[in-house]
């Protein structure tokens, strides 16, 4: 009886330290894996207000410029909302997915490039920016719906650059841009360009290339034929197969000439000179 409650108690025992020691490894792998999965997700750089006040620049006109491109940002850094006073803001080359409605605290900003980002669609406070005048969105992930009805409220917006995106046709709303003078709308899935781009009273430049644009008709076939160069050559030198040819040709040339003469002299024949109207007046008068 003791040998049987010696070994049910080892039994026991060993369950138990079997169960603590498993317990144990859980506990103990728990916080690596979490851990893994962390450092596997790509987490942006993060930008404080120490770094965005180094990143000011003057420009040669005298403006204050933000320039945070290149430096691997995922979210918008709300810091820089403490230099809003800014005229000119770069966020270009990250890999931002949002712009907030917050972009409407710069309200002095005149030049914004977001380019070469992953940009989505755009927030509707971009319309509220009155003194832009240069909005780069080249190499994004934009399509139609994407671009809000709010951004031809930019009166003042002079140029405009949508190239390389995925926009299928443009929203009316940008017909309100009056000072718009360059348009890029490259590399695109554009089938047509609207109408009331030819109304716009400003535009200097639109860039359309690479676009599957259908022309609405055929292009005309120049009625001239323009060569490169020309040989003038005596008619001995010639066989008289070529020597045919070029006397039709000549012929047909002479009765267009001839033609033409002829109905110059008809039109001129019913005309009455000058002079012969000036005398008349002249004994009308007497």
């Amino acid at each position: 009886m003791s040998q049987t409650r010696s070994r049910t108690y080892l039994h026991t025992y060993d369950e138990r330290y079997l169960q603590r020691s498993v317990e144990k490894k859980i506990r103990t792998a728990g916080p690596m894996a979490k851990g893994k999965k962390k450092s596997s997700e790509s987490k942006g750089r993060k930008i404080t207000l120490k770094m965005a006040k180094n990143a000011l620049k003057l420009t040669v006109d005298g403006k204050r410029r933000l320039d945070l491109s290149n430096m691997e940002i995922t979210t918008f850094p709300k810091c820089i909302l403490k230099l809003c006073d800014v005229d000119e803001l770069d966020l270009s080359r990250n890999m931002l997915k949002k712009i907030p409605d917050i972009i409407d605290s710069f309200v002095n900003l005149r030049w914004l490039d977001l380019h070469s980002n992953q940009l989505e669609q755009l927030p509707e406070a971009i319309g509220r920016l009155p003194k832009l005048h240069s909005l780069n969105l080249c190499n994004n992930l934009l399509t139609t719906y994407g671009i809000p009805y709010e951004l031809g409220l930019l009166r003042n917006l002079r140029s405009l650059n949508l190239g390389m995106n995925r926009i299928e046709t443009l929203p009316p709303s940008l017909a309100a841009l009056k000072e718009l003078r360059h348009l890029g709308l490259f590399n695109n899935l554009l089938m047509g360009v609207p109408q009331w781009l030819h109304s716009l009273p400003n535009l200097q430049t639109i860039n359309v290339k690479s676009n599957p644009i259908c022309p609405d008709e055929p292009p005309k076939l120049d009625p001239i034929r323009r060569v490169e160069c020309l040989y003038l050559v005596r008619e001995g030198c010639l066989c008289s197969e070529c020597l045919q040819k070029c006397k039709e040709e000549r012929g047909k040339v002479d009765s267009r000439i001839s033609k033409g003469l002829v109905q110059r002299r008809s039109i001129l024949a019913g005309l009455i000179t000058p002079n012969s109207v000036a005398q008349d007046d002249q004994a009308v008068c007497r």
